[in-house]
Order: structure tokens, then C-alpha cells, then sequence
């Protein structure tokens, strides 16, 4: 029986077994990883759809707006894998769904928890909707989950590669083999001649000019001569291992060729996993720069147009021929021209620090300070302040503690927690600073109000720009970034700053820095007063009422109604007081400020409607939120014009007038603008 073809059949076997092994590894891994990547990106695909359609309808869950929810669902038909799609209000209740064409339409009962799940052969995903740091409703997504299908096609896939890869390597080593062993074969049947017949005079056919063909001239050697036959039978075995070896390395070199394959596939999907989330995270840093622009700007515009509505204003009246002032009155003017320019300069020097401190362009001078002199300058400083509202302030009698800061950086923060205190102090309350020393090297600096204190989610926003102690927008002047300042430059100096306050009790904004020397004694705080009374101004024929709390806006329109014998201003300083003012006393037009403390202009205005004794009492919008936005949104909510400040007198008297005129001529409507 002749061997070789076995040995034939077994090279195949030999090579076909390696190469089903290589590629059914190479595949299962890829497809493994696949499946994974796969599974992962659906999930991160349906949440970022989940936050699109959150964000997109928390404006609609602000107002209500069923409809508007359901039109931002019904963009989803886009999206084919995505059968059915609810929103949930802040209650758990149902607020709008979609359903794709012959898609479920069952929906859940109540959201669930944030997170993704298999559900009945699909992938359900529930979302918060989150606005300003508050859960407003909730996305809920069910998709086709597709992992099923996409596995049972890559083993499709997987099996036709494999048997393509066991088709190529089987016809390959066919005709390899046949190549190699046709030679062999020869000279096997020719030695297989000799032995038998024992006739030495055979030889074996030359077949090429390779290896094979040497083995045969050795064979016909060996016949020959033994001693030539036993060399050339030891060189063409050495010939055989060569090559053995050379099959061996090219077969190391195809597995080295698939693991790079199988390093280089890692390293992309990696790449793109890492271009996902930077686009994700710019994604997310645009909207957030835009959202700090716009409050920026939109409180900027507010805070700025303030005072300038008081010196223009106040300047018009100066300047008018047809408006005659005594000289009493222009000094008058000119002082609260003069208060409002300084105010104004105040916003403009404390957004210069917060810029600097910000970009870090700001130096300190780091050496000891006595802490004594500095409380000393200090109480010179807020006693006037504090007098005019009749608040205590409390000083330690005594202070002897060396600290390591900027001097003048210090008085600056100790100033900025003293005012504020006052600010936002009851009339004839308290103020009462007090020195700990914590340990032998730090040094506490408290001060202690007895204002209205601050609920938890107030103090947790307190330190940023714009936010105003967490009072109402327009409660206070000024620009509500001197608690940003004041806490950056506590940092700088190596200190820290922290707050505790209670509603109704007070706040205690407390600093800690470095001592040099410690501290000889401290004070106790002082007891609490009692707040004043809120003063009111009466009205008469042609009564119109002023809602506002900035004491110059509000001089400001009193002279201007003052030069119109036809006109009685009756003022309230908040938006409570205006509604109950707007009920007794009926006024036929209301000016209203929409930033007013504690109910802003806009609430005010729902209440009036509302209210059938004051629903067609015409109100005015006067204010210094100037925006296009805002605008249309007051126009939307109802006010019967709108007046932007700085305040013309021109328009100012036309919008009267016409408001009037309006009265006069029948029944009441909503309607125009006059920025």
C-alpha cells in the first residue's frame, strides 16, 4: 500500500485544523466585541435621544404645554428602532406620549428609576428631565432591541467566512501537496523497484529544477555508490527540516499578522468611544457657555440699566424746558444722579475684581496684619450704613491677633460680609462680629445677622454671580457677585468661608485664616430687635399704581406724575402689597417692575387677572429687562404695554395717555408695546 497519499490527507487535516481554529477564535472575538460595542452604543443612542427630547420639552412641562410635548415626541418618527415614547411630569403623571406606526402602545403606570432594561424584547430607558437643578418630569423610551438579529447575522457572517477560509485552505494545500509530493511519489516507487527487484541500474526521473529534483539525483547517486546514497539521504532529510522550520515560521507570522489585526480593531473602536464623549462633553460645554451667557447678559442689562434709568431719567427732567424745576429740586436730582452714578461705578468695580479674580490676574501682598486696627476701620465704615437703618452693630472690645493676609484685601472682604449683613438685615436689627481662635495657628472671623435667613437650597446657590444673598432678582442693588469675590479672595489668602442660617432667625458667614499671634479675648452676640413698619403713599383721581422697590425708579416716576395735575401715584414696594393695594383702592392703571422681591411682576400680573375686582384694570410692564425675549414674553402674559428703562418721559406721558384714552373709549383689552 502506498503512504504518501495518507501523508497527503494528513498535511490537509493538519492545515485545515489550524486554520478553522485561527479564524473561529478571530471571529468569535470580534463578533464578541462587536455585539458588546453594539449593545453599549444603542443604550448611549436611545439616552442621548431621551436627553434631546427632555431638554427640548422643559419648557413644555414649565407651561403645561401637553401639545408641545407631544409635537417634540412625535420628532421620534425619525428614528424607526424607537416604537413608543412618553413624558411624565414632576408627579409621575402622564404628560404627552407617542407611538410609532404599529409600535406597542402600552405606557408604564409611574416613571421608574433612571437606567436602561430589557422589557418584553425590548429596550425601555427612563430619564429624568432636569432644569436648573430641579427634576421636572421624566423621558421614558421603548426601542427595538435589534441584539438578537445582529448576533444570529454575524453567525451567519461567521459561518460563511469560515467556510470560505476552509474552501481557500483546502485548494491551496491540494495543490501545494501535489506539488511536493509528486517527486516524492517517483522516487518512492522507483526505490520501491530496487528494493524489490534489486536491480541498481533504475534511476529516478528528474522532475524540475527544485529540491525534489536533487533527491532524485541523489537517489540515482545512492545507486551508485552507498556511502554517496547515505549522503544524500542525510542532505535531503536536512532539507526537509529546513523546510519544516520555514512552515513553521510562516505560520507564526500569520498568527502575529491577526493579533496586530485584532490590536489595530481595539485601538479604533477605543478612538471612537474617546471622539464620542469629547463631542458629548462639547456638546454639553456649548450649552452650558450659552446658558451663562444669556443669564449674564440678561442680568447684566438689568443691573446696569437701574441706575441708569435714575440719572437719565432724572437728567430729562433737568434738561426739559417743559418740565420747571425750583432749585430745590435740582439739587434734589442732582443727589440722586450723583447716588446713582456712584452705584453704578460700585457694579463696575465689582465686576472688574470678579474678572480679575477670575483670570487670576489679581496679586496679594501676604503679611502679617493686626486684626484689631482693621475691625476699627471697619466699624467706621458700616456704622453710617447700619445707623441709617436703625441695626446695632457689635464689635469684640477687644481684638489682639496678628493675621497672615492682604490688608487691603481683608478690609475688603470684612466690608463686603458687614454690608451685606446690613443689606439684608430687619429694620433695627443686629449685627455682631465675633473672633474664635480654632487652634493655635487659625483664627475664625464670624458675622452674625438677624435678617430673614436662607432655606438650604438658597445657601447651596449662594456663591454664585448674580444670586444676591438668595433674594428675589431686584430685592437689593447691586450685582450679586461680591460673595464670588469675597470667597476668591479668602481662597487666595489661604483661608476658607462657610455660612449656616436659619429662616426667619438669621445668617452667620463665618472665615477662617492663618494667625501669627492668638487671640486675646471675644464678644458674645447681642440679642435681636424688632423690625419696622412698612410706610404707604396714598392715591387720588386718575390713581395709578406703582409697583417697585428701587427707591430712585420710584422718585423718579413720582416727579414725573408730580408735573400732571391729572395724575395721583398710589406706590407699593412689593408685589403683596401691590395686589392688596390694586383691590382696595382700584386703581385705573398699574405700573408694575417685573423683579421685584419674594412674587416677581409676572406673578402679580396672574393674581390681578384672576381677580374679578382688578381682571381689567390695564397694567403697564416697567422695567429694565430690555431683551427682545423678554419683551414678547411680557406681551404674551398680558401686559397692556411695555416700557423699558432708562424711562423716556415722551413715551412714558404717551403710554398714560393712551392707556386712558383706551379706558375712555370702551372695554378694556390687552395689547402693544413700546420698548
Amino acid at each position: 500500500m502506498i503512504a504518501l497519499p495518507s501523508i497527503r490527507k494528513q498535511l490537509v487535516a493538519v492545515v485545515m485544523a489550524t486554520t478553522l481554529a485561527a479564524v473561529l477564535v478571530s471571529v468569535g472575538l470580534i463578533i464578541a466585541y462587536d455585539l458588546r460595542t453594539y449593545q453599549r452604543s444603542l443604550v448611549n443612542d436611545l439616552s442621548t435621544q431621551a436627553e434631546l427630547v427632555g431638554h427640548m420639552t422643559s419648557a413644555a412641562l414649565a407651561f403645561d404645554d401637553a401639545r408641545l410635548a407631544g409635537e417634540n415626541l412625535a420628532l421620534l418618527r425619525t428614528r424607526p428602532t424607537v416604537h413608543s415614547a412618553a413624558i411624565f411630569d414632576g408627579r409621575g403623571r402622564l404628560f404627552a406620549s407617542y407611538v410609532a406606526s404599529g409600535g406597542p402602545a402600552s405606557f408604564p403606570a409611574r416613571p421608574q428609576a433612571a437606567g436602561a432594561h430589557i422589557e418584553g424584547g425590548y429596550l425601555v430607558l427612563f430619564r429624568p428631565i432636569v432644569e436648573n437643578g430641579e427634576t421636572v418630569g421624566t423621558v421614558w423610551l421603548r426601542a427595538e432591541d435589534r441584539l438578537l438579529a445582529r448576533t444570529v447575522d454575524y453567525l451567519g457572517i461567521a459561518l460563511g467566512v469560515t467556510l470560505l477560509a476552509l474552501a481557500v485552505a483546502w485548494l491551496l494545500m491540494r495543490r501545494i501537496g501535489r506539488i511536493i509530493t509528486t517527486p516524492i511519489v517517483a522516487i518512492t516507487d522507483i526505490a520501491r523497484d530496487v528494493v524489490a527487484t534489486r536491480d541498481y541500474s533504475r534511476r529516478a526521473p528528474r522532475i524540475g529544477n527544485d529540491e525534489a529534483a536533487e533527491l532524485a539525483d541523489s537517489f540515482n547517486a545512492m545507486l551508485v555508490e552507498i556511502e554517496q546514497r547515505t549522503r544524500a539521504l542525510e542532505g535531503s532529510n536536512a532539507e526537509i527540516v529546513r523546510e519544516a522550520q520555514e512552515r513553521a515560521r510562516a505560520q507564526q507570522e500569520v498568527m502575529r499578522l491577526n493579533e496586530q489585526l485584532e490590536q489595530r480593531v481595539d485601538e479604533r473602536t477605543l478612538q471612537l468611544a474617546l471622539a464620542n464623549a469629547e463631542l458629548a462633553n462639547a456638546i454639553d460645554e456649548a450649552r452650558n457657555a450659552n446658558q451663562a451667557k444669556s443669564a449674564f447678559l440678561s442680568s447684566m442689562s438689568h443691573e446696569l440699566r437701574t441706575p441708569l434709568n435714575a440719572i437719565l431719567g432724572f437728567a430729562q427732567i433737568l434738561t426739559s424746558d417743559s418740565l420747571p424745576t425750583t432749585a430745590v429740586q435740582k439739587k434734589e436730582f442732582a443727589t440722586h444722579i450723583l447716588k446713582s452714578g456712584r452705584h453704578l461705578l460700585t457694579l463696575i468695580n465689582e465686576i472688574l475684581d470678579l474678572a480679575k479674580v477670575e483670570s487670576g490676574t489679581i496679586s496679594l501682598s501676604m503679611e502679617p496684619v493686626e486684626l484689631g486696627e482693621i475691625l476699627r476701620e471697619c466699624r467706621t465704615m458700616v456704622e453710617p450704613l447700619a445707623a441709617a437703618r436703625g441695626v446695632r452693630v457689635l464689635f469684640p472690645d477687644e481684638a489682639n491677633a496678628m493675621l497672615l493676609a492682604d490688608r487691603t484685601r481683608l478690609k475688603q472682604v470684612l466690608l463686603n460680609l458687614l454690608s451685606n449683613a446690613i443689606k439684608y438685615n430687619r429694620d433695627a436689627g443686629a449685627v455682631v462680629l465675633d473672633c474664635i481662635q480654632v487652634n493655635p495657628g487659625r483664627l475664625r472671623i464670624s458675622v452674625r445677622d438677624t435678617g430673614m435667613g436662607l432655606r438650604q437650597d438658597q445657601v447651596d446657590s449662594l456663591f454664585q454671580p448674580f444670586n444676591r444673598l438668595g433674594q428675589e432678582a431686584g430685592a437689593q442693588e447691586g450685582t450679586g457677585i461680591g460673595l464670588v469675590v469675597t470667597r476668591r479672595l479668602v481662597e487666595l489668602m489661604g483661608g476658607s468661608i462657610d455660612v449656616t442660617s436659619s429662616p426667619g432667625v438669621g445668617s452667620v458667614f463665618s472665615i477662617e485664616l492663618a494667625s501669627t499671634a492668638p487671640l486675646a479675648r471675644a464678644i458674645d452676640p447681642a440679642a435681636q430687635l424688632a423690625p419696622a413698619p412698612v410706610e404707604r403713599l396714598e392715591g387720588a383721581p386718575h390713581l395709578l399704581l406703582y409697583v417697585e422697590d428701587n427707591p430712585a425708579n420710584l422718585k423718579l416716576v413720582e416727579e414725573i406724575v408730580r408735573f400732571r395735575p391729572d395724575l395721583r401715584l398710589l406706590a407699593a414696594g412689593d408685589g403683596p402689597l401691590g395686589l392688596s393695594l390694586a383691590r382696595t383702592r382700584r386703581p385705573e392703571i398699574i405700573l408694575m417692575d417685573l423683579n421685584l422681591p419674594g412674587m416677581s411682576g409676572l406673578d402679580v400680573l396672574k393674581e390681578l387677572r384672576l381677580d374679578a375686582r382688578t381682571a381689567a384694570i390695564p397694567v403697564i410692564a416697567l422695567t429694565a429687562n430690555a431683551m427682545a425675549s423678554d419683551i414678547e414674553r411680557g406681551i404674551e402674559a398680558g401686559f397692556f404695554r411695555y416700557l423699558t428703562k432708562p424711562i423716556d418721559i415722551d413715551r412714558f406721558n404717551e403710554a398714560i395717555d393712551g392707556t386712558l384714552a383706551h379706558l375712555r373709549s370702551g372695554p378694556r383689552a390687552a395689547g402693544g408695546s413700546a420698548p
